[in-house]
């Protein structure tokens, strides 16, 4: 599989030059070139099919030329404990639970994809590998638990003072750890901003292996492709028409996802997401990304602390305006549909939701009686456990679910004690030490 870059299509490189490098060096992202047909495959899948079995398959179509297909499987079998839940609510209409990993997030199914894929790869050929990001707390929860026992990987995680959480005091890297906290002053833009300072020598970037671990990281964002065939084989055999997804906007992630596995020949009909200001609705319906108002070559470069799968969605569609109009539905939903959808949720399906589930099930209602008289089906997505949005819940329904003990330790507080930088130079002088 080979990939190019949103902003120069004569670019071309493996799977393995595009994760290592992160991002191209024209300031654009990554993205598939070539994706192999899996038209076969996919519809001999059914649910008996193990998610980690479906996760090997396509691993080794991506990593074919590169990997055997014994190192492809067992990227894929770390990389996943625990499979994703997909339930049935009615007869034409289906969920998806995508938090079912080590934090409650669906981020952890793509971060710990990258991390196998990492690690796996390292011993093979070595090298290290430093993943520099931007954490509101969650992120650094699960590195501490994915990294353990890891001999190749280590992270430096950027928090404003004061949101460090979730991280065990073995994990740190002063403890024989992988994990480098460290708190900085400024606002998360400010942050970001120093993080893609660091990026920006990429001299620097190459000799010490830094990576992003979000879904700039063209690794992570193709660890997400797997909830969508999963999905499929689970309900392929529980009606016979078209299907769609509908999901929340988030960072569109898991919309270019979706859109790859589509490429793969997953034969999904089309994707329900919320209006945004940055993808909306036109008056005449067509989807809207604010960002085509300027050519790409006209824009700054991406940020590797910011994802751009918008300028990813550009790019897949280029100026075929017609084929993303008839596949990208955005849906106007106000904050009142939200909060109904997420009542009916719970008073129909005993479900709790947090704000993208609930938007996501408005975007059903609204556009449930077209699909379903056409005999189709929705597939809904729950990117997060419900208990991380309690405050939500128990303001629109009433009561809050029950928290899990593994989600609970994600949200301890973890004091530093240590000194808060301020500046892109202290950050860079972090990332070139921490193997030292």
């Amino acid at each position: 599989m080979l990939f190019t870059s949103t902003r120069n299509n004569n670019l071309s490189v493996s799977f393995s030059q595009a994760v290592r490098d992160c991002i191209p060096d024209d300031g654009g992202v990554f993205v598939p070139s070539t994706i192999e047909d899996m038209r076969r495959w996919i519809y001999y899948i059914d649910e008996t099919t193990d998610f980690a079995s479906i996760a090997g398959s396509l691993t080794s179509a991506l990593m074919h030329e590169e990997f055997s297909p014994i190192i492809c499987e067992t990227i894929a079998t770390a990389a996943f404990p625990v499979a994703p839940v997909v339930r049935q609510l009615d007869s034409n209409l289906f969920m998806t639970e995508m938090y079912q990993g080590f934090t409650g997030c669906h981020r952890d199914y793509g971060v710990s994809y990258l991390c196998s894929y990492l690690e796996t790869t390292l011993q093979l050929n070595g090298g290290k590998a430093v993943f520099v990001n931007f954490s509101h707390g969650g992120l650094g929860a699960l590195l501490s638990k994915i990294l353990k026992g890891k001999k190749n990987i280590k992270a430096v995680l950027v928090y404003k003072k004061g949101t460090v959480r979730g991280i065990d005091e073995e994990s740190l890297v002063w403890n024989g750890g992988n994990i480098y906290p460290v708190e900085m002053e400024g606002s998360e833009a400010e942050i970001k901003a120093a993080i893609s300072k660091v990026f920006a020598d990429r001299d620097f970037v190459q000799a010490n292996g830094l990576t992003v671990a979000n879904t700039t990281n063209v690794c992570r964002l193709l660890g997400q492709i797997f909830f969508f065939p999963y999905s499929f084989a689970q309900v392929k055999n529980k009606f016979n028409g078209e299907f769609y997804y509908a999901m929340g906007a988030g960072n569109y992630g898991t919309l270019m996802a979706g859109l790859y596995s589509w490429r793969f020949a997953l034969p999904v009909n089309g994707f329900y997401v919320p209006s945004t200001p940055s993808l909306a609705r036109s008056a005449s319906g067509a989807p809207v990304v604010l960002d085509s108002m300027v050519e790409m070559k006209k824009r700054g470069e991406a940020n590797p602390a910011v994802p751009a799968n918008l300028e990813r969605l550009e790019s897949f569609f280029g100026k075929n305006e017609m084929m993303m109009r008839n596949f990208i539905y955005p849906v106007d939903i106000s904050d009142e549909q939200r909060d109904a959808a997420a009542k009916e949720l719970f008073i129909k399906y005993g479900i709790f939701a947090d704000k993208d589930t609930a938007s996501a099930y408005a975007a059903v209602k609204e556009n449930s009686a077209e699909v379903f008289d056409e005999d189709g089906a929705f597939i809904l997505t729950a990117y997060n456990h419900p208990s991380l949005s309690s405050d939500y819940c128990r303001h629109v329904i009433g009561e809050a679910p029950q928290m899990p003990d593994n989600i609970k330790a994600t949200l301890v507080p973890v004091q530093l004690n240590r000194p808060v930088i301020s500046s892109a130079q202290e950050l860079k002088k972090i990332a070139g030490s921490v193997w030292n």
